[in-house]
């Protein structure tokens, strides 16, 4: 269970193709901003398989949850290892992708070797890889790992050792990393990383996300009269001034805003928007829009790997919550309260009646109501943030059901149907007609009656036919007919 320079070589160059989070580093940070990652090696998700990153003499891989010493595998989870001794661990360090499980050979020694090319000359960068030491034995060998970032002729520009990564009393992803500056007039660089404990008992680990990030002078930005983050509700017609302030290091800057509607996995540069001042035309549509300035210097405008980018400047829509205060209702004297179907949803909403009479409980979103009258309710509903939206229905007072006793199906749109006005679908009463020799012709449940003269499909004769209306026990049976005529 121990893992050599070869293994971490081949997990560097995997890793460095994913997008980075922020840094919690132990060691070195940009102290001023930085640009989207240049070269990003993540395990990729789902399908998995040896690297071309790991030389012939380094480690071999293995398709197993449990690597064997010497060997590796590329996976998204791994439990119960070696009885135990290794944390399971149920994720990569992103929570939706794969990393490498390394099993350390005997022998120390470099386990990652490759050239990066198309960085930005003369340019600080930030390197950094997130490591896991898998061992949960507090008495087991620690990894002890060092980066080094050199020319193509084997001259250090850069030097980083962890130190022992010690033994954690869970799973815990931890972020290492450092800074280098590339050559003047060769951006060329080799990245090597050397395991420098011996295997045995221990020197196991997980690694993810490798990255290069360009570090430059600091960009700020902020929106005008709300910081960098605002929220607002759907359809706000606000417009909002960006503003961004570059560092006098850079001699002759070149600035482009950008904006983000997938939280910053793809930047697009907003057309014309090329000052230190953006106007931001409303955006109504619910989402999370994200926005940034970047600046270059005018003589390395041409390599995308130079750019440097502010902070975030966040604008989320939220959308309004959704009040619907149900079908309108009627409520039959003498039979049980209407209870009123209403919806309140949406990013934590809170919600009130009005008026809030002949309520059980106006705290409810469906409370039952027993009105005195005709009455109006109207359901107003707010978000978290101030959305607002509002809906209403009406409770309908009768003294009792009235049920037709001829209508006309003739299509002159005059008495066509066969209804019962003031049968409320709350009292879930079941309706069935019948024709004089018995035959079911029409049937309903705890719905709107209406009846059409037909039966599947075919027009019915002129004659008498029988309803049966049943409330399940609720209240007495009624039974009538009523005439058809055509």
């Amino acid at each position: 269970m121990r893992v050599t320079k070869h293994f971490f070589k081949f997990v560097f160059l995997s890793v460095a193709t994913f997008l980075l989070l922020p840094l919690t580093l132990q060691s070195q940070v940009c102290n001023g901003s930085v640009g989207d990652p240049v070269v990003n090696l993540t395990f990729g998700k789902g399908v998995t398989g040896p690297s071309s990153y790991v030389p012939t003499s380094g480690y071999t891989y293995q398709s197993v949850d449990c690597p064997d010493d010497g060997y590796y595998t590329v996976i998204d989870r791994t439990s119960n290892c070696f009885g135990n001794s290794w944390y399971t661990v149920s994720s990569d360090h992103t929570g939706g992708g794969n990393f490498m499980l390394v099993n350390a050979s005997y022998q120390p020694g470099d386990f990652f070797l490759t050239t990066v090319t198309d960085l930005c000359p003369n340019t600080t960068y930030e390197f950094s890889a997130w490591i896991m030491n898998v061992m949960n034995r507090f008495n087991s060998i620690l990894p002890n790992i060092t980066f080094d970032i050199e020319k193509p002729d084997g001259t250090v520009l850069a030097s980083f050792n962890t130190g022992n990564i010690p033994v954690t009393a869970g799973p815990q992803w931890k972020q290492y990393g450092f800074l280098f500056t590339t050559p003047f007039n060769n951006a060329t660089i080799v990245l090597r990383m050397t395991n420098n404990a011996p295997g045995g008992i221990g020197n196991d680990i997980a690694l993810d996300d490798i990255a290069f990030r360009p570090c430059g002078a600091k960009i700020t930005a902020a929106i005008q009269g709300g910081g960098d983050t605002v929220n607002i509700c759907e359809g706000d017609a606000t417009q909002y001034t960006f503003s961004g302030n570059a560092s006098s290091v850079y001699q002759a800057p070149v600035y482009q805003w950008q904006s983000s509607a997938d939280s910053g996995a793809t930047w697009h540069n907003i057309a014309g928007a090329t000052g230190t001042t953006y106007v931001r035309l409303p955006v109504s549509t619910p989402g999370k829009y994200w926005y940034r300035l970047t600046v270059v210097d005018a003589s390395v405008s041409g390599i995308t790997s130079c750019l440097i980018a502010s902070n975030l400047l966040i604008i989320n829509v939220h959308p309004k919550p959704v009040a619907n205060a149900g079908p309108d209702r009627v409520y039959i004297k003498g039979f049980d309260p209407v209870t009123i179907s209403a919806v309140a949803d949406g990013e934590n909403v809170s919600f009130k009646w009005s008026p809030n009479l002949y309520m059980n409980d106006a705290g409810k979103i469906d409370p039952t109501v027993t009105p005195a009258a005709d009455i109006m309710y109207k359901l107003f509903v707010q978000s978290a943030y101030g959305c607002t939206s509002e809906d209403s229905m009406q409770v309908k007072i009768v003294s009792g059901i009235f049920i037709p006793n001829a209508f006309t199906p003739n299509g002159d749109g005059v008495n066509d149907y066969w209804r019962i006005p003031f049968l409320d679908p709350g009292l879930g009463a079941e309706v069935n007609v019948f024709n004089r020799w018995g035959q079911l012709v029409y049937h309903s449940s705890a719905s709107t009656v209406s009846w059409d003269g037909k039966l599947n499909g075919h027009p019915q004769a002129s004659g008498v036919y029988v309803y049966v209306i049943n409330f399940n026990g609720r209240f007495p049976q009624i039974k009538g007919t009523f005439v058809l005529i055509r």
